[in-house]
This record gives structure tokens, sequence and C-alpha cells, in this order.
């Protein structure tokens, strides 16, 4: 399959994914606010593509949201193109993808955080994730989300639940902390093996990911909750910060090539405490 054919294929699905979570959205606020969207351009001068940020503040059921969309190509600084995969000797790159973090008005929902890309250089590939960082212990919950994730990766491959949950652990850690982000997930990367069983997976943990959210919100969004509970939530979500400021790839990624700075950072929390 033609390399262009792939990157409009893995781009118009990272586009529609976004309209189709940010409508979940709205329908769960009862259609009764709406998005900040805001379309940028890596590069003013020269065409290196760009993409839209949206995020939604101070709802009933979310204290933030951001869903973005980003489609970017250019050349990677001499410092950083080592680090990536086929860069190293042509610096050239293409990269599309969506990312979604949710930080809930309700403390007893988790945050949750999405992400699927492509990536192109002399190689091509996928990656992304899903995990949920919750303030307060909810076995049940827990459990169930590691089961939709197995019965979704064991679709595609019986071996990839285990090798991504694994994954995820390991990267979602705070190692001055010693202690997880969250109750873990799925996380891959340096996904290359077939393009069209990679992006259907890649579809797949899309549309699994809005079946999970929609699901965990509905669940819980009327259950009353205290003002421990929120202080709680708003401890947990300093730890959240501290990983997408130190340690996060995305972040470090989007940085370095001349991203949005406020899409990048749409991951922060709106409110955080540190003891």
């Amino acid at each position: 399959m033609d390399l262009n054919i792939k990157k409009d294929l893995a781009s118009n699905w990272f586009k529609l994914l976004q309209d189709s979570i940010c409508n979940d959205i709205k329908i769960l606020e009862n259609n009764k606010i709406d998005f900040e969207s805001s379309i940028w351009k890596k590069n003013k001068k020269i065409d290196e593509g760009g993409g839209e940020f949206r995020i939604l503040r101070n709802g009933k059921v979310f204290d933030k949201v951001g869903v973005n969309f980003s489609k970017v190509y250019g050349i990677f600084p001499k410092q950083f193109k080592k680090k990536i995969l086929g860069a190293n000797k042509d610096s050239r790159f293409w990269a599309s993808g969506i990312s979604v973090v949710m930080h809930m008005k309700n403390p007893l929902i988790p945050a949750m955080h999405f992400n699927t890309r492509y990536i192109c250089t002399t190689k091509q590939w996928f990656g992304g994730g899903i995990d949920v960082t919750p303030s307060k212990k909810d076995k049940f919950e827990k459990k169930n989300f590691h089961q939709t994730l197995k019965l979704m990766c064991d679709r595609h491959n019986k071996n990839y639940y285990k090798k991504y949950k694994e994954w995820c652990d390991k990267y979602f850690y705070l190692p001055h902390r010693d202690e997880a982000r969250g109750v873990g997930g799925i996380f891959f990367d340096y996904k290359q093996d077939n393009f069209e069983k990679d992006f259907n997976f890649v579809r797949d943990v899309g549309v699994t990911f809005q079946m999970l959210f929609n699901k965990i919100i509905r669940k819980k969004i009327n259950k009353k909750w205290s003002v421990k509970d929120k202080e709680t939530q708003y401890i947990k979500r300093g730890r959240y910060a501290e990983f997408n400021l130190l340690y996060d790839r995305g972040t470090k990624f989007g940085l370095q090539t001349g991203g949005n700075i406020e899409g990048i950072l749409m991951s922060l929390p709106p409110l955080a405490k540190w003891k």
C-alpha cells in the first residue's frame, strides 16, 4: 500500500475519532457546554501541518477535558533525531495522532487518558494506549477495566494484553515517588508488523476507549462525594502533573518538534495540590 494512502487513512481516522469523542462528551454534559476550539499551524512561514485542540472546562461532569488532533511534518532537530526510530540518517518526519485527557468533577471517577498515533520516518509505526488514574480505590472498576482491555487485545493477538499491560505499568511510573501513576492499562509503541492489522488494532483501541469512558462515567456520575474525596483528588492530580512534565514522551516529542504548547500541556489538571 502506498505510504501516502496509509498516512491519509490514519490521520482521517484520528480526526473522525476526535469528532466522535467530543460528541460523546457533549452528550454527557447534556449539550449545555461546548468546547473551546483552536486550530493551529506548526510553522507560520512554511507548510508543516498543524492540528486542532479542543478543551472543555468547568462542566458538571468534567473539570477539564482536552481532545487533541495533530498532523505535522518537518525535520527533527539534530539533538533529537538520534532518539527517534529511523531518523538518524534522514531527519524528515511525518506524524499524526489523537490525544485525550479527562479530569473529572466527581473525585470518585478516575482521570482518564488515551492516545494513538502514526509516525513516519524511514520507518513507519503506530503507538498509543489507554490508562486510568483513580484518586480513590475501586477494585471492581479496576477489574472490569482490565477485563475489557484484555478482551479487546485478545481479538487481535492473545499476547498483546500481557505485553502491553506490563509496558504500561513500567511506563506510567514515577521513579522519584516509587509509585505508579494509576492502575495501569495498556501502552504500545513501534508497532510496524503489518499496516492493515495494526491499523485495525489501533481503531479498536479508540472505540474501546469510547465505550470505557462512557461506562465508567455514567456509573458514577451521580455518586455523592466529600470534601476529603476532592482533596485526595487534588493530591493525585499533583502526581499526574509530575509525570507529564518529567517523563511523558508525548510531551517531550511535541515540545521538541514545534507542536502547539497549549495543546501539549492540555493534559495538566486545572487544579492540583501538593502536601
